[in-house]
């Protein structure tokens, strides 16, 4: 991931020709550096496992098909997150790697590129921050931080949550980068967080690395995040389980 960092994405940030940045939609781009990382890290990782499919973000856009292999086991790859970020020559971005079997993260690497900040964790074996093992903390503030991404609700369910969760927290605006808000949940910055969107390269390494720190990351009705449920909407964090109990009885009023 280092590698990748240093060779593909660094050396371009803040020098993107206007034509290395292209729309995929609506307040969506892509760039060279996000096609040319998940090149090297397809290829890397296929000389672990030959046999294990990869599922990128970028080969997902252009052939929804391979997604097909979240169900199975593979690894899930996010080649560079936060790339609205990086295109606009701002911070934070990474590039974030998941190894999933029969549709749940077992392992999940997040690195970011300009700090070279790395987590990592395993299924029941911790969360790691450049090898120091740590555990979640919140912020200790009344009332407590909420970082709610609204961009993929529609707009009755955004003024919803404006009127009956927002009020109860201190809001802070989001990263637009799941490789900075997951460790944001464990590492006193922010105390929750709400996703609409829970697409598997976005969050399959920083659910299984929350919750191994021992924040909670699940589906708002408490159901475990599954890799291969992708097209379901919502997705709660928080820095501890009693934040997410709060957060999640909220919700389900709405």
């Amino acid at each position: 991931m280092r590698r990748v960092s240093e060779e593909a994405i660094v050396p371009l940030y803040r020098a993107l020709a206007d034509d290395q940045i292209v729309a995929k939609a609506p307040g969506d781009v892509v760039t060279v550096a996000d096609h040319a990382a998940e090149a090297m890290l397809a290829e890397a990782l296929a000389e672990f496992e030959p046999a294990l499919p990869v599922v990128g973000e970028e080969a997902s856009h252009a052939d929804a098909s391979v997604q097909d292999a979240l169900a199975r086991d593979c690894w899930i790859v996010d080649p560079l997150d936060g790339t609205r970020n990086f295109a606009r020559g701002e911070p934070p971005f990474g590039i974030i790697i998941a190894r999933a079997e029969g549709g749940v993260a077992r392992s999940g690497w997040i690195y970011d590129c300009l700090s070279g900040r790395f987590c990592a964790a395993h299924e029941r074996g911790g969360a790691f921050v450049d090898g120091e093992r740590i555990k979640a903390r919140p912020t200790g503030e009344t009332p407590p931080v909420a970082a709610i991404s609204l961009i993929f609700m529609d707009e009755a369910r955004r003024e919803a949550v404006r009127r009956r969760i927002a009020p109860h927290y201190r809001m802070t605006d989001i990263p637009y980068c799941a490789a900075e808000q997951y460790p944001r949940l464990a590492l006193g910055v922010n105390d929750v967080s709400i996703f609409e969107r829970t697409l598997a390269w976005d969050h399959a390494a920083g659910v299984l690395w929350l919750n191994e720190a021992g924040g909670k990351a699940a589906r708002p009705d408490g159901s475990p995040y599954r890799v291969d449920e992708w097209e379901k909407p919502g997705l709660l964090g928080a820095a501890s389980p009693a934040l997410w109990d709060e957060l999640a009885e909220r919700m389900a009023e709405i």
